[in-house]
C-alpha cells in the first residue's frame, strides 16, 4: 500500500505557512502550560493557607470545649483522691451529659484502653479498645492515651459519623486527669472543611480549564490570520508571478520571432542573393557551352566565387547562432573572435583582453556571458555612435567577470523601454538564473560600462582544466 501511495510534497506557500504556524502554536503552547502550572501553584498554596486556617480554628474550637469542661469539674477533680469512685462517677456523668452539635460528645478512656464516656456510642462503654485502628491503619485508642501521658495534644483519624454511620475524618483534642489515669477529650468532624478544599480545587481546574479555552480561542484567532494572511500573500504572489511569466513568455516570443527575422533577412538578403548570383553564373556558362563560347569558364569562376561568398555566409549565421568555438576552444576564444569579428565588420577599433582562470565556467554561465557580450556589441552598433570599445574576461576569488566598455553616447534614458529595453533585460534575466549580477553604468567621461559577474558556484573543479580546449577560460 506504500508503494500505491504518492509521496506528499509541500509547496512553496504550504512550507511558508507552517514556518510561520509552528513556532506560535509551540509558544501558545509552552505559554498555556506556564500559566497553568503558576495558576495550580498559586491556587495550591492558598488552597493550603485556607485549610490550615480552617484546620486551626477547629482545634482552637476543641481545645475550648475541653477547656471550659474541665473548669466545670476540676472542683470535683481538685479534691478527690485517685481512688475516689464516687468523684469519678460525678465527672462521668457530667461529661456524658456535655453533648453539642449534631456530632459533638466527650469521651474518657482509661490507661488501659477501656471507654469509660461515649454518650453517643453508648456500646462501646466499659469495652476495651486497645489496638483499635481506622480503615487507613491509623492507631486510634493508643494514640489517644500516648498523647494523654505527654499531656495534651491533637490527633486525626477516620472514625464513623454518628449521623451516618460513614467513615470521616475527625480531629481530636486529648488531655489527661494523670491521678485518674484518665484520657479526656472531644473531636469535631472536618469533611466541612475537606468539602470546601475540592469546592476550591474544582474552581481552580475549573478557570485553568477556562484560561485553555481562551489561549485555545486566541490560538486559533491567530492561525487563522496567519493563514488567511498567507493565503493572501500567495494569491498575490502567484497573481504577480503570472504577470511576470507573460510578459516573460511574450518577450520570449517577441524575441524569438525577432531572431527568426533576422535570420530571415540575412539568408534574403546575404545567402539567397548569393545563390541567385550562383544559377544565374551556371546557367550563363551552360549556354555558352551549348553555343562552343570559349569564354564559358568566366562565369563559371563567378559562380565558384559567390557559392564560397554563400558558404562563408552560411557559417558566419551559424556561429553567430551558436558560436562553434565556444565549446571547442572555450569562452575567452569565443568572445575574441565575436569581438574581431566586430572590429571588421563595423570599424569600430576593438580591444579583447582576458586572464587566464585556472577553474572552468560551466555551459549556462558560458553561454550567457557570450550572449551579454553579443548583445552589448549589438547595442554598441545600432545605438551607442562610439569609436572605440574594451572588452575584458577575467577569473577572480569571487568568480568570473565581463566588462564592456565604449565611448559612445552612454545611456539614453528617455527612450522607450519596449523598443530599447528588451536587451538589457535579457542580460539581467541571465545573471538572475545564474545568481550573478549586472551592472549598466555611464561613464564618467562618458560611454557605457556593462559589467557581468558569474559567482564562483558556476566555477568548475580544477581537474577538469587539464583538458587544453579551455585553456583560455
Amino acid at each position: 500500500m506504500r508503494r500505491l501511495l504518492p509521496p506528499f510534497v509541500f509547496s512553496y506557500a504550504q512550507k511558508l505557512t507552517l514556518l510561520a504556524a509552528i513556532p506560535l502554536i509551540v509558544a501558545v503552547a509552552a505559554i498555556a502550560m506556564i500559566v497553568a502550572l503558576q495558576a495550580r501553584a498559586l491556587a495550591e498554596r492558598e488552597i493550603f493557607t485556607l485549610e490550615a486556617q480552617l484546620i486551626e480554628a477547629k482545634k482552637a474550637e476543641l481545645r475550648n470545649y475541653v477547656t471550659q469542661a474541665r473548669n466545670g469539674f476540676y472542683f470535683i477533680y481538685g479534691n478527690a483522691a485517685p481512688d475516689d469512685d464516687v468523684a469519678k462517677r460525678r465527672v462521668a456523668q457530667i461529661l456524658s451529659a456535655m453533648i453539642y452539635g449534631d456530632e459533638g460528645q466527650f469521651f474518657v478512656y482509661d490507661y488501659e484502653g477501656n471507654q469509660l464516656v461515649s454518650p453517643r456510642q453508648t456500646e462501646r462503654i466499659n469495652l476495651n479498645w486497645s489496638g483499635q485502628t481506622d480503615s487507613e491503619g491509623t492507631e486510634i485508642v493508643d494514640e489517644i492515651i500516648s498523647i494523654a501521658r505527654k499531656g495534651a495534644g491533637f490527633h486525626s483519624y477516620l472514625w464513623p459519623k454518628p449521623s451516618t454511620g460513614k467513615e470521616a475524618r475527625m480531629i481530636t483534642y486529648v488531655t489527661s486527669f494523670p491521678s485518674w489515669q484518665w484520657a479526656v477529650g472531644t473531636g469535631v468532624f472536618i469533611d466541612d472543611v475537606l468539602a470546601s478544599v475540592a469546592t476550591a480545587r474544582a474552581d481552580v481546574e475549573a478557570r485553568v480549564q477556562r484560561t485553555f479555552i481562551y489561549i485555545g480561542g486566541i490560538t486559533a484567532a491567530a492561525l487563522f490570520v496567519v493563514f488567511a494572511t498567507g493565503m493572501g500573500v500567495n494569491l498575490h504572489e502567484r497573481r504577480l508571478a503570472d504577470a511576470k511569466l507573460k510578459k516573460l513568455t511574450e518577450r520570449v516570443f517577441d524575441a524569438q520571432e525577432e531572431e527568426r527575422g533576422r535570420v530571415a533577412r540575412e539568408l534574403h538578403d546575404g545567402i539567397s542573393q548569393l545563390l541567385v548570383g550562383v544559377r544565374y553564373a551556371l546557367d550563363n556558362a551552360r549556354r555558352r557551352l551549348e553555343r562552343g563560347d570559349p569564354k564559358a569558364a568566366e562565369p563559371l569562376a563567378k559562380g565558384i566565387d559567390s557559392l564560397a561568398e554563400a558558404i562563408i555566409e552560411v557559417r558566419r549565421i551559424s556561429r553567430d547562432l551558436r558560436p562553434g568555438v565556444l565549446d571547442d576552444l572555450g569562452l575567452g576564444p569565443a568572445i575574441k573572435t565575436l569581438v574581431e569579428d566586430f572590429e571588421a565588420r563595423t570599424g569600430i577599433t576593438s580591444q579583447f583582453e582576458t586572464v587566464v582562470f585556472r577553474n572552468r565556467l560551466d555551459d549556462e554561465a558560458k553561454i550567457a556571458l557570450y550572449r551579454i557580450a553579443q548583445e552589448a556589441l549589438t547595442n554598441v552598433e545600432r545605438h551607442a555612435g562610439a569609436a572605440q570599445i574594451n572588452v575584458s574576461l577575467r577569473g577572480h576569488r569571487h568568480g568570473a567577470t565581463l566588462l564592456i566598455q565604449d565611448n559612445g553616447r552612454g545611456l539614453v534614458t528617455n527612450r522607450s523601454s519596449a523598443a530599447s529595453g528588451l536587451g538589457l533585460r535579457n542580460m539581467q534575466e541571465r545573471m538572475e538564473q545564474l545568481g550573478g549580477t549586472l551592472v549598466v553604468r555611464n561613464g564618467k567621461a562618458g560611454g557605457t560600462s556593462i559589467e557581468a559577474t558569474v559567482p564562483l558556484s558556476h566555477m568548475l573543479p580544477p581537474q577538469d582544466t587539464e583538458n587544453p580546449k579551455v585553456a583560455a577560460e
